[in-house]
């Protein structure tokens, strides 16, 4: 594996981690609800991939 394919989920899991929190941030505040969720889906949807990869 190289070098690109091994930092992929560890990236990958960073951003998850980021939208998660920002999609709870962005609830929580009241700024956009809609958008938040997205945020927080989307940070499943990376999760997913990254345990998919990684079998």
């Amino acid at each position: 594996m190289n070098a690109i394919a091994s930092a992929a989920p560890a990236v990958a899991m960073l951003a998850a981690f980021a939208c998660l929190l920002g999609g709870g941030w962005l609830i929580r505040t009241r700024r956009d609800a809609k958008r938040g969720w997205l945020m927080i889906v989307m940070a499943f949807v990376l999760v997913g991939n990254v345990l998919i990869w990684t079998l």
